[in-house]
C-alpha cells in the first residue's frame, strides 16, 4: 500500500470518528453544542466557522465577502488572535474561545465598548458592510498593544478591504480610541 492510499484512509476514519460527534463551540463567553454528520441541522466537517456563526447561532457580524480570507469581513478573534472564519473549518475550533463582534458590547447593558464606541464618534465606517471585520482586527491588536502609532494600525488593517474608502475614517477612529486611552493611565 502507499503512503499516500494509507494517509487518504487515516483521514478518511477522522473524519467517520468525527461525524454524529457533538462539537462545543465557546463564542462570546457561552457555550454551545452542536452536533456534527450529514444531517440537514448537522455541522458538516467542511462548514466554516463564518458559515455556523451566521446560519446556526445567528451571529451575522462577521459578513461571508470574498470567502478567500482575502477581505477580511469575516473576520473574529480566536484565542485572542484576528482570524478568518471563511478560511476556518468549525470542526478546528473546539476548545477554542471564540469572540466575534456581537461580544464586544456588555452583555448586561448593551453598552459598546471603546473602541466601537470610537467608531460612532468618529464616522469610522460607511456602508457597515466591513466595519465588523475591521473593529475585530483592531481590537485583537489593541489587546495585544494598547498603544500602537498609526503605522501600526494600518500595518494591522492591510488584510481588511473596504470597497467605500473608509480606511482613513477607521484609522482615525481606532487612533482616537487610543488617545483616549492614552490620557486615562
Amino acid at each position: 500500500m502507499t503512503g499516500y492510499l494509507r494517509n487518504y484512509q487515516k483521514e478518511a476514519a477522522n473524519v467517520k470518528e468525527q461525524l454524529n460527534s457533538v462539537l462545543t463551540l465557546s463564542v462570546n463567553g457561552k457555550s454551545f453544542d452542536l452536533s456534527v454528520g450529514a444531517g440537514v441541522h448537522d455541522v458538516s466537517p467542511s462548514e466554516t466557522l463564518v458559515q455556523t456563526l451566521r446560519n446556526r447561532l445567528g451571529l451575522t457580524g462577521a459578513k461571508i465577502g470574498c470567502g478567500q480570507g482575502a477581505c477580511g469581513c469575516c473576520t473574529v478573534i480566536m484565542d485572542g488572535r484576528a482570524i478568518a472564519s471563511c478560511m476556518t473549518l468549525t470542526l478546528d475550533c473546539e476548545g477554542t474561545e471564540i469572540t466575534t463582534i456581537e461580544g464586544l458590547a456588555d452583555a448586561a447593558t448593551g453598552q459598546l465598548n471603546e473602541l466601537q464606541q470610537a467608531f460612532v464618534d468618529n464616522c469610522g465606517y460607511q456602508c457597515g458592510y466591513c466595519t465588523s471585520g475591521i473593529i475585530m482586527t483592531a481590537q485583537a491588536l489593541l489587546d495585544e498593544d494598547p498603544c500602537p502609532d498609526e503605522v501600526v494600525v494600518r500595518d494591522a488593517l492591510s488584510g481588511n478591504y473596504c470597497r467605500c474608502g473608509t480606511h482613513y475614517t477607521a484609522v482615525d477612529a481606532i487612533m482616537a480610541c487610543v488617545e483616549k486611552k492614552q490620557k486615562e493611565v
